[in-house]
């Protein structure tokens, strides 16, 4: 068996493709994976790192919304759509799966083509234009929310890594605690604003730093490879304030935190909802909204709060995360719903998916 993964661009494209080619080869070891990709990805970097192949195809951008420049789209989508034809002749595939990006219309129009099965995974709440499409020819579609809007989609989450999806927070929580130099006991706000870091939650989180230190509260801020530490001056007996460029064990940061504040991209909501880590979702104000949509459903299930970009100041924190991290009974109540909501499975259930594609074409 060979499956194909189309989600290149991305790390939200590309982590949930690789969680799923890790559950296939844990289910089948002799599973043949090749990633789609493009030169200007991400996947150049991770998909290779992870051990699995990459087949670069030319990158044709698609419009988030129907433009004037869609009807461009098919004459330079002709050369990229036959090399992601070649490719699934060349591996006799046996399905290939999307996840959105530069890749997966070429990729699913290829399938199509060659009469390989597809199956569609959407992880934001708001689908992009290709798994819009692709959605039309699958065997099976896959959301990461029970609100998204494709038709005969299944709410399945998002396929998480191995070291989230099986995260047992209480029980990594000390030695989280002692590897970043944090309290053992004292409530811990974990900040990041994503990959790149967040240049106003940094700012608001620095403002307000030492309000929360006085009230009990430790710090874990993820400020972003880009951004400039700030200087901190730790005062004896304080909870500490500790800045670092970036983590690359967020699996740590979770478990050493009792709250986030944070941006709403779909890998982060899913990678908190299952481990059960309540949050403040800062959303992105810039896009479609679609960071909004991705956090909306856990916050009204009391897993999380929610709260506009320009709307996030020194004043909010103090008055609405200073008292969810001051209050035990709360943060557990909150943690409970989070968990309640977040899926740990949907890798396994991706698996499960793919496999009913094949098996329906091998009917046919």
């Amino acid at each position: 068996m060979h499956v194909v993964l189309a989600g290149g661009g991305t790390a939200g494209h590309i982590e949930p493709a690789l969680a799923l080619a890790d559950a296939l080869r844990r289910q089948d070891p002799t599973v043949g994976i090749t990633a789609l990709g493009t030169e200007r990805g991400l996947e150049t970097r991770l998909v290779p790192e992870r051990g699995y192949e990459l087949a670069l195809i030319p990158a044709v951008p698609l419009p988030r919304k129907p433009t004037p420049e869609l009807i461009t789209v098919p004459g330079r989508l002709r050369g990229t759509i036959k090399a992601a034809e070649q490719v699934l002749e060349r591996t006799k595939a046996d399905c290939v799966v999307g996840f959105g990006g530069y890749v997966a219309l070429p990729g699913y129009l290829a399938a199509k083509r060659v009469g390989v099965p597809i199956v569609v995974h959407e992880a934001n709440a708001r689908p992009g234009l290709a798994n819009k499409i692709g959605s039309r020819y699958a065997h099976g579609v896959a959301v990461s929310t029970p609100d998204s809007k494709l038709r005969g989609a299944r709410y399945i989450g998002i396929p998480l890594r191995r070291t989230i999806a099986t995260l047992d927070r209480a029980r990594v929580r000390p030695e989280a605690r002692a590897s970043f130099g944090l309290d053992p006991n004292l409530p811990t706000l974990l900040v990041s604003g994503g990959s790149q870091g967040a240049r106003h939650l940094n700012e608001v989180v620095q403002r307000v730093a030492s309000l929360l230190q006085r009230s009990g509260i430790q710090i874990l801020h993820v400020v972003g490879p880009k951004n400039e530490l700030p200087r901190i001056d730790n005062m004896p007996g304080m909870p500490p304030y500790i800045p670092v460029p970036y983590v690359d064990r967020m699996d740590l940061a979770y478990a050493a935190a009792d709250m986030m504040l944070c941006r709403a991209g779909a890998m982060t909501v899913a990678e908190l909802s299952a481990v059960g880590l309540p949050a403040a979702y800062v959303p992105l104000p810039i896009g479609n909204g679609e960071q909004r949509l991705n956090a909306q459903p856990v916050v009204n299930a009391g897993g999380g709060l929610l709260v506009d970009d320009a709307a996030l100041t020194p004043e909010w924190v103090q008055g609405n995360v200073l008292p969810v991290l001051s209050d035990p009974h709360r943060l557990y109540e909150m943690s409970r719903a989070a968990a309640e909501f977040g899926r740990r499975d949907a890798d396994d259930l991706l698996v499960g998916m793919v496999y009913e594609a094949i098996a329906s074409r091998r009917q046919a």
